[in-house]
């Protein structure tokens, strides 16, 4: 049975993700092994008693084991009990998934610098910390898959967010590069607005989002999986996203920042 490490696990994308490899486990490289067969859990958040809840039911539904490690990945002391839990050869981490993140509503300087900062923690150096660590294990036994979420935000000028986002992509593609041939694939994830606890969190409005634009979470993690068992490194699991993504390229970069601009006063990505 494999393990699969899961932070930002109780809510959203984290959740989906769960969900998914609970009840249809993969090999690690994102190749699904069928319904049954499900990963065995590490779920990664700061709410212990909501870990412990969505630990019981994943359990009495699918009968995985299912371990919770509450932690909080803008702290230092989070992110090393992360580490140690992947660094772990006795119990092994065959899939990982960073999807631990969060949004600030506000514009450039609006925003508390502490906010910023703790978002480039959480979003930076947790995901290079948690790859490097899961990554040197996973290529002593030649397989494994990790997935850093991203988001389209990352093709856009969309302040600390968007530039925490295109850091992931760009890292994973260059990790991905230098793992290539070890059997440890790498994944970076680009979804578009997903209907989860996210905007909430982060106070942001969500009325003038257009219904096309949202994706569903469940469906997005399944065509994530897809992705990964391909060996692609970026993935946009979406045709509407990767149609928008392919105009994006060609809009001229002042009106592009333009309309993300005040886009972001009213809502923000992911």
């Amino acid at each position: 049975m494999t393990t699969a490490l899961i932070t930002g696990s109780t809510a959203g994308i984290g959740a989906a993700f769960a969900r998914r490899l609970a009840a249809s486990g993969t090999d690690g490289s994102g190749a699904d092994r069928g319904h049954g067969a499900g990963h065995h859990l590490v779920l990664v958040a700061r709410d212990r008693e909501r870990l412990r809840r969505q630990a019981t039911e994943l359990h009495d539904r699918h009968g995985v084991e299912v371990e919770v490690l509450p932690a909080d990945l803008s702290t230092d002391e989070g992110i090393g009990a992360v580490e140690a839990r992947l660094a772990d050869r006795t119990h092994p981490v065959d899939l990982l998934v960073n999807n631990a993140g969060f949004g600030n509503k506000g514009e450039y300087l609006e925003v508390p610098l502490a906010d910023e900062l703790k978002m480039l923690k959480v979003h930076c150096e947790a995901v290079l910390r948690l790859t490097t660590a899961a990554t040197a294990s996973m290529r002593e036994r030649g397989r494994g898959g990790v997935v850093n979420v991203a988001s389209v935000a990352a093709f856009v000028p969309r302040g600390t967010y968007g530039a925490s986002k295109a850091w992931v992509v760009q890292f994973t593609q260059g990790a991905a590069h230098d793992l290539a041939g070890s059997g440890v694939r790498l994944m970076a994830l680009c979804p578009g607005f997903v209907r989860t606890e996210f905007h909430q969190r982060a106070e942001m409005g969500t009325d003038n989002i257009p219904g096309w634009m949202w994706l569903d979470a469940d469906k997005l993690v399944a065509a994530a999986l897809a992705d990964l068992a391909r060996g692609r490194t970026v993935s946009i699991p979406d045709p509407r996203y990767k149609a928008l993504m392919g105009l994006v390229k060609l809009a001229p970069r002042a009106l592009l920042t333009g309309m993300t601009s005040r886009t972001g006063r009213k809502y923000g990505p992911q």
